[in-house]
C-alpha cells in the first residue's frame, strides 16, 4: 500500500499560506487520482481517502504534531515501521528550495521543519520520500524570520506558478504510482 500524506496546519486562517504546500498538492493529487473526496476521520486526527493500494491524508493534529496522526494511520492499516519505508511520501513545503521548484528525496528533508521532527519522534526514522515543495521567494532577504515566512499568504502573483508547480509535482507523483 503506498501511503501518501500532505503537511500543513487545518482551518481556513492557514489555508492558502506557504505551510500548507502539502495539503494543496494531496487534493490535485486526490483530483488527478480521480479518488473519493477526503472525509475527516476523528480516530486518526486526519482527513483521508483509502483505496485498496492507496492512502492520502492531510493531518488535522497541526503541523508540528503531524508524526501523531501519521503513526496512528500507519498503526491501523498495520504498516510495518521498518529502519526505512519505501511507500511512505511526505509532502511539505521547505524553505531551502527556491519558490516554484520541488525535490522528491528519499530520507533526505529540509535543514529545519517542525513537521518533520514530529514524524521523526513518532515513527523514529527519517528514511521514507520526502517530496520537498520550495516556497522561499524571499530573493535573499532573510528580514522575515521562517517561522512567520511559512505562515504568509502566497501572493497573488504567486498564485499562478504555485498552480502550476503542484500540477507538475502530481502528474510525477501519479506517473511514480502507476
Amino acid at each position: 500500500m503506498l501511503l501518501i500524506f500532505g503537511l500543513g496546519n487545518p482551518g481556513a486562517k492557514y489555508q492558502s499560506t506557504r505551510h500548507n504546500v502539502g495539503f494543496l498538492v494531496i487534493d490535485e493529487l486526490a483530483k488527478q487520482l480521480g479518488t473519493a473526496d477526503l472525509a475527516f476521520k476523528e480516530k486518526f486526527k486526519a482527513e483521508l481517502v483509502k483505496t485498496d493500494s492507496l492512502v492520502l491524508a492531510k493531518p488535522q493534529t497541526y503541523m508540528n504534531q503531524s508524526g501523531q496522526a501519521i503513526r496512528a494511520i500507519l498503526d491501523f492499516y498495520q504498516v510495518k515501521i521498518a529502519a526505512d519505508i519505501k511507500n511512505l511520501y511526505i509532502i511539505h513545503d521547505d524553505l531551502d528550495i527556491e519558490f516554484g521548484q520541488y525535490k522528491l528525496q528519499f530520507g533526505t528533508g529540509p535543514k529545519v521543519h517542525h513537521g518533520l521532527q514530529s514524524i521523526y519522534q513518532y515513527l523514529k526514522t527519517d528514511q521514507f520520500w520526502h517530496v520537498r515543495v520550495g516556497i522561499d521567494n524571499r530573493a535573499g532577504d532573510r528580514s522575515i524570520p521562517g517561522e512567520d515566512f511559512v505562515l504568509q499568504n502566497f501572493t497573488a502573483a504567486e498564485q499562478e506558478l504555485l498552480s502550476s508547480t503542484i500540477q507538475h509535482l502530481a502528474t510525477e507523483l501519479v506517473q511514480r504510482l502507476i
